[in-house]
């Protein structure tokens, strides 16, 4: 046994890669918040979508038969026009004549349009009763509709029966409409028609009190008494007959611009608008019916105080200018949104000029439901490209698995030769006291001659002196211990393949140990003298905890399954630092194991491809090794390996346009991990939020019978691969949680190693904390 020690001083400072490495981990906890909000924007956007559809707090309840003793009859036989002046109840009729034409349910993207051409053709003027969550979505049409001259009221933003509301929601119903068309058309309304509503007269005792506060907040409801009946679809002549007025009567008539399919309607409204002029009717809006109405009653009024004027001074009432209902002329209101503003029997229309925060915050609304319009859409399709992407992995890898498991397992395959010549064994060693003697105690009962030279990287727990101490109590005189000042996992490889004396080096973790035949199995298919790279077998030794039944269920199918794939496909990606073999001068042509990535094991094996070295897969060398057993821990570790895949597949991204087995990695391999390891594991979230989505708004049966499809899709994978390595199926009951528990931990992962990538950041080879638990194969069940 050979030692180096390097010279010890006085304490330095930090060095560079010491202050890298605390910067790293001072942005670390950003990062990970960023990730976080990234994952709950994704599902607010969903929520927002949802709740614009009317999916998430949609109410489909609509009262029908109640009762309407506490609605003054006044009210129920009045006309369709209903205010509260002065906080009396007073209801307006059209003037003969005259209609009031209003369209409900709009705007719509198909429909609104081609009415609004019709309307300006005739150049007749409209309301429309629009649904909030509709304006959002279409802010551009209902821009349009006011810019033409057409007046807006308020028909909820979810189209809900609000006689079976709060208060609150009523208020939110309104106020998230009033916002939508101050973000749409730069105004708001104090018009307003009840979704479900029809006459006066189906007022009732639950929707009294809602009209009652919303007229003392200075909104005017809109009712009907000449109904078209248009949603019915019942044809163009009865829409025309059943929306004409008997008897030269004014009527509020109701059509709809949305709801449904409306071509109907449309071939109907240039027919009706003719019929109507031709009869001698003019069409106005709801703000120009009542004030041709208080035009006309205030005409009479002033023929009647003409007459009785000294009856009206005596009673003190001459000149006091009161509208019908107590209002007083000119007399200002508080309006919706707490403007203040005279009454709409004072105005050119109902519309307000929305200004401060309630313009900025609807301009805000309108552009987070863009948003959501345009990304709900694009998750969908991502959606759909993830679980193709998954489905098509799966299969890809049963195929080429059985393929691989069938090849290699022939009985007359063989790599060449038997392989009968020592190897080194390298041991890269950073504080490993719990773990380093059991790894040389597995590999003292190699059946493979060996030599086993441990690199100890500047460790500060006496590492080196463990790994004399053990050597020597097992009598191992094939045992070098190299101390060297800490310089980081691939310094410490390098440092070992520099030292060793054999022409293949095999290399594993600190934390692993080997069964007697690893060493044997792993180095035959160097019989093949193309062979320049090999990849054990790894499993989890310490699987008795739920993370590390998860990190099991994932190497044996997520590894190990995939290695086999990517083996017969000729461009493996990664042979795992816990067990790997090279052919010594291979390693050195390449440059030896790089510091420039995190993922010096992706790193080596991708340059022995662009090196035109074949690399496999050897399924009968097996090395346990001790997982993380937090996770705290596993978010570190996967961290490092997910970024520094990125930087490995970015630094060798030229092997795209290389030719011959560069070339093939680049065109075959890189893409399959870009996908399969940074892509997919992206999106994967979607796959739980769209079920949870769906399961609460949508179908529960259909949403959880989609996802148990998936699952039992993976199931099957997991259950072939457990087959193939020999495994226990009972860790598989895991496998749901650790479906999801993964794929959000990676998703997570994946957006912390991608922000930092986009800032620069660097993180050294991160020390996990070990336990020693994994202590000679037989022990591991």
């Amino acid at each position: 046994m050979t030692t180096t020690t390097p010279s010890r001083g006085r304490r330095r400072a930090p060095t560079r890669i010491q202050r890298a490495a605390g910067k790293a981990a001072a942005l670390q906890k950003p990062r990970v918040i960023l990730a976080g909000l990234l994952l709950l924007a994704l599902t607010s956007v969903m929520l927002l979508d949802g709740y614009l559809r009317a999916e998430v707090g949609g109410d489909q309840r609509v009262r029908t038969g109640a009762s309407s003793s506490k609605v003054p009859d006044k009210v129920l036989d009045g006309g369709p026009i209903l205010t509260f002046r002065g906080g009396q109840a007073t209801t307006v009729s059209v003037p003969d004549k005259t209609i009031a034409l209003t369209f409900d349910d709009g705007p719509n993207p198909t429909w609104t349009p081609q009415v609004l051409e019709i309307l300006k053709k005739y150049d007749v003027p409209a309301t429309f009763f629009v649904v909030g969550s509709m304006v959002s979505r279409y802010p551009g049409i209902v821009e349009d509709m006011v810019e033409q001259g057409n007046e807006v009221g308020i028909h909820t933003f979810t189209h809900v029966d609000l006689s079976y509301q709060s208060d609150a929601r009523v208020n939110r119903e309104m106020q998230q409409t009033q916002l939508a068309l101050a973000g749409a058309a730069g105004i708001t309304t104090t018009l307003f028609r009840a979704p479900y509503s029809s006459e006066t007269d189906a007022i009732d005792n639950y929707s009294w009190p809602v009209y009652k506060k919303l007229g003392e907040s200075g909104y005017t409801s809109v009712f009907v008494d000449t109904d078209s009946d248009d949603w019915k679809r019942p044809g163009v002549s009865k829409i025309v007959k059943w929306a004409t007025p008997e008897d030269g009567e004014g009527a509020s008539v109701l059509f709809h611009d949305a709801g449904g399919e409306r071509s109907q309607t449309i071939k109907a409204l240039p027919t009706y608008i003719e019929k109507m002029k031709a009869k001698g009717y003019t069409f106005t809006t709801i703000s120009g019916a009542v004030q041709k109405d208080e035009s006309a009653n205030g005409q009479q009024a002033g023929t009647g105080q003409q007459a009785a004027g000294d009856q009206q001074a005596a009673a003190g009432t001459a000149g006091s200018g009161r509208q019908p209902g107590g209002a007083p002329t000119g007399q200002t209101q508080q309006g919706p949104n707490g403007q203040t503003g005279v009454g709409i029997s004072n105005l050119q229309a109902a519309h307000r000029e929305a200004t401060g925060a309630t313009l900025y915050e609807g301009k805000a609304l309108i552009g987070a439901v863009a948003v959501a319009e345009w990304a709900v859409p694009v998750l969908s399709v991502g959606l759909m490209i993830v679980g193709v992407a998954v489905l098509g992995r799966f299969g890809m890898m049963l195929l080429l698995a059985r393929r691989h498991y069938r090849q290699r397992n022939k009985r007359r395959f063989s790599w060449g030769p038997t392989v009968h010549q020592p190897v080194s064994v390298i041991v890269p060693a950073y504080n490993e006291k719990e773990c380093i003697a059991n790894t040389l105690a597995s590999l003292a009962k190699s059946t493979h001659p060996i030599e086993i030279i441990v690199v100890d990287d500047g460790s500060s727990d006496g590492t080196s002196e463990i790994a004399r101490n053990a050597a020597r109590e097992l009598g191992m005189t094939n045992v070098r211990v190299i101390r060297q000042e800490n310089a980081g996992k691939p310094a410490a490889l390098n440092n070992g393949v520099r030292s060793a004396s054999y022409d293949i080096v095999v290399m594993m973790d600190g934390d692993t140990v080997f069964e007697p035949d690893t060493v044997r199995q792993l180095v035959q298919p160097f019989a093949d003298p193309e062979v320049g790279a090999v990849a054990g077998n790894a499993k989890v030794g310490n699987r008795n905890t739920v993370i590390g039944a998860w990190q099991h269920i994932e190497y044996v199918m997520g590894f190990n399954l995939d290695r086999r794939m990517y083996d017969l496909l000729r461009c493996m990606p990664t042979i795992p630092g816990a067990i790997g073999a090279f052919r010594r001068e291979a390693v050195l042509e390449v440059g030896g194991m790089s510091e420039d990535t995190l993922a010096e094991d992706t790193d080596i094996t991708i340059a022995m491809h662009r090196a035109g070295r074949r690399v496999v897969y050897q399924e009968h060398a097996r090395a346990w090794t001790e997982a993380p057993g937090s996770l705290k821990q596993l978010w570190s570790q996967r961290y490092r390996w997910s970024y520094g895949t990125m930087q490995a597949l970015w630094k060798h991204r030229k092997s795209l346009t290389d030719k011959g087995p560069s070339g093939r990695f680049g065109r075959v391999g890189m893409p399959l991990v870009v996908i399969f390891q940074i892509v997919t594991p992206v999106f994967a979230p979607l796959i739980d939020v769209f079920t949870v989505y769906s399961m609460i708004f949508v179908d529960f049966t259909a949403a959880l019978l989609a996802w148990l499809a998936v699952l039992g899709v993976q199931l099957l994978c997991a259950a072939y691969a457990f087959r193939l390595d020999g495994e226990k199926y009972r860790y598989l009951l895991m496998m749901p949680l650790q479906q999801l528990a993964y794929r959000q931990m990676m998703y997570l992962v994946l957006i912390h190693s991608c922000i930092t990538a986009l800032t620069g950041g660097r993180l050294r080879w991160q020390k996990l904390k070990r336990t020693g638990e994994v202590g000679t194969p037989a022990g591991v069940s």
